[in-house]
């Protein structure tokens, strides 16, 4: 992944497509925080987030761990990106410096910066999980086998 989202971010992407390949079976922020290269207390600290957000079910004790609480295709990559990168709420200056500018009162290259800024919105608004998640490939003898589609 690309320098547009944080490193958090994409642990938090890499972790729900991790919980992805077994929607229904809680697992555990340790087993998931080994699988996708990350601290466990970090990783679990980005679950609960998500679970805050609405994404992830949480249960303590035995048995317990995260699991999806929607189905992939509710669940788009900007839901995943945005408790941790806020874009949403991120209409500051490209240029940084704590510089604001707006289409009324723009910087030098907000004019360039604004519509590459709304396509990157939109392709995270428009790209559910059940697009770049385990996709269901059928194997010899007519079973399905679960991969990653590139």
């Amino acid at each position: 992944m690309s320098g547009l989202v944080s490193r958090t971010a994409q642990h938090a992407i890499r972790a729900v497509l991790a919980l992805s390949a077994e929607p229904e079976r809680p697992q555990g922020a340790a087993d998931l925080a080994r699988r996708v290269g990350a601290p466990p207390n970090y990783l679990s600290k980005l679950l609960k987030t998500l679970a805050d957000a609405g994404l992830l079910e949480s249960r303590k004790g035995s048995g317990g761990g995260f699991r999806l609480a929607k189905p992939l295709s509710e669940i788009t990559l900007f839901d995943i990106v945005d408790p941790f990168d806020r874009l949403s709420k991120n209409d500051g200056c490209f240029l940084g410096g704590g510089l604001a500018c707006s289409s009324e009162a723009p910087c030098a290259i907000h004019r360039r910066w604004q519509p590459i800024r709304d396509n990157f919105l939109n392709m995270l608004k428009g790209s559910r999980l059940a697009e770049v998640g385990p996709q269901e490939k059928p194997r010899a003898g007519g079973r399905a086998q679960r991969t990653r589609k590139s």
